[in-house]
């Protein structure tokens, strides 16, 4: 039992590397002979980390190798994420560290990517003066260009929000890559306007990706070797492309079946689902390929349908348990859902407390990221709410759901006890090179003796122990 509890760590840290503000990656060392070196640091959302990708790919087209050490980087990336207030501290307190470094290697360029850039602009270039670069996410075909007028001692910014740019001829460079797992990005920006959100504003007004690009790049990926891929967006749901002579139409659904025909061995995932756009289209097309993951991530944020209007989440309490009910219905009582709570949010009684609370029961979730609100400037919420829940309520509400998460989430994997999972092994755990780990299609890691297998197969794995973050199991031969 130590083992399983010390594994543990690895689940909490891959659960958040798909959603949360307290993530965090850098880039690895690359050596191709070129002349300078660029170091990245992403924090939040996959889209950051799949951003990151782009950027180190116009970096190393312009002559620029990747270092897993700033302190020996020309060039010093941190693409940020704005989404609550602790990520933004986070950040300064980063910056200045770097800022110490820089005081010794004056030549060394440092700049701020990302949401964080987009929302507070020339505050941190002017103001500040913590960084030489400020690029919000739709300018990083001008990212070499604003280090060259920073080197120069110019002025370098570029924050404007594109409603066309995808980046889709850009083919990332895969930073911290297993070889196994890969993001592919099918479209940018958000349409939708909750009230507790920067996203409309940090990362503009959505659009859709060519859909043949995306197949092409998983066509890429698969070739490459790898077996599994995250289809990425602020709302999955609402991807709709056209071609220029308004011939070929494709929505969601439709693009899930294209990727999935790719090759019946690269398994497909998506992030992130919003309940008002989920149709039974798509999760009828998840039940159709088995190499589409039986998981889906499906924003709650709370159960109550006040505080929900408040948010303006367009939906209703019943409205999303009928999401619910159709994906429970559809795909069986097993499939993986997870969610998103916020607590405390403007106005919150007690009562919308307890109706979230019941909705977690009824939604049975697998897991949850749950956050205390943490009003953001300039957001509507903020011009038009009051954020009156005291601080203790919010700790004590938060603690609350966290608990029975925790209850929910340790019965839920008790049903994966003495069954077999296709399991797509992603690398060593954390804790030991004797075990390897991976998920199943329910998006559960499991962790398991080695054996005589390699990364990038497929395994069957019978489950017999669990903890309420990880499933412990052997192969079956």
């Amino acid at each position: 039992m130590q083992l399983i509890e010390e594994l543990n760590v690895l689940t909490s840290e891959h659960n958040h590397a798909l959603h949360g503000d307290e993530n965090k990656t850098t880039t690895q060392d690359s050596f191709t002979g070129k002349n300078r070196k660029l170091y990245i640091e992403s924090y939040g959302c996959q889209m950051n980390f799949a951003d990151s990708e782009i950027v180190a790919a116009v970096m190393m087209e312009n002559g620029y190798d990747t270092t897993s050490d700033f302190k020996q980087a020309d060039v010093v990336f941190l693409n940020t994420c704005s989404i609550r207030d602790n990520a933004e501290q986070r950040i300064r307190a980063r910056l200045k560290q770097i800022n110490a470094i820089k005081r010794e290697k004056p030549d060394m360029t440092v700049g701020v990517l990302g949401c964080m850039a987009e929302r507070l602009k020339s505050k941190l270039l002017d103001e500040e003066k913590m960084v030489d670069i400020v690029a919000g996410p739709d300018s990083y075909r001008d990212i070499a260009n604003l280090v060259g007028e920073a080197e120069d001692g110019n002025r370098a910014i570029n924050v404007y929000l594109s409603r066309e740019e995808t980046y889709a001829d850009i083919t990332p460079i895969r930073l911290n890559s297993n070889g196994v797992n890969a993001f592919i990005t099918i479209m940018r920006g958000c349409d939708n306007m909750c009230s507790f959100c920067v996203v409309p504003f940090t990362r503009g007004r959505e659009r859709s990706r060519d859909a043949h690009s995306i197949v092409k790049e998983a066509q890429d990926l698969f070739d490459k070797g790898y077996r599994e891929v995250m289809l990425l967006g602020q709302n999955v749901d609402s991807y709709k492309w056209e071609n220029d002579s308004k011939t070929e139409k494709v929505n969601f659904a439709q693009l899930l079946e294209m990727v999935a025909l790719v090759n019946p061995d690269l398994r497909i995932r998506f992030s992130t689902s919003h309940p008002k756009d989920i149709t039974d289209e798509v999760i009828y097309t998840i039940k159709k390929y088995e190499n589409i993951c039986n998981y889906i991530h499906l924003p709650v944020q709370s159960g109550s349908s006040r505080i929900l209007d408040l948010m303006n989440r367009t939906y209703t309490k019943e409205w999303y348990m009928n999401r619910i009910d159709s994906i429970r219905n559809i795909l069986g009582a097993d499939c993986g859902i997870s969610t998103d709570i916020i607590t405390g949010f403007c106005s919150e009684t007690e009562e919308d407390h307890q109706e979230t609370l019941s909705m977690m029961k009824y939604a049975n979730y697998d897991y949850a990221y749950m956050f205390s609100y943490s009003e953001r400037p300039n957001t509507p919420a903020a011009k038009k709410l009051v954020d009156n829940i005291p601080e203790v309520i919010k700790k004590r509400r938060h603690s609350e759901i966290m608990d029975l998460q925790n209850k929910i989430s340790i019965e839920r994997n008790q049903t994966d006890l003495n069954k077999i999972h296709k399991v797509l092994i992603e690398g060593y755990s954390k804790r030991s090179n004797d075990y390897f780990q991976g998920k199943t299609t329910h998006n559960k890691v499991v962790v398991f003796p080695k054996e005589n297998y390699q990364k990038g197969q497929y395994v069957n794995v019978l489950v017999h122990e669990c903890s309420k973050a990880t499933l412990l199991g052997k192969i079956l031969a």
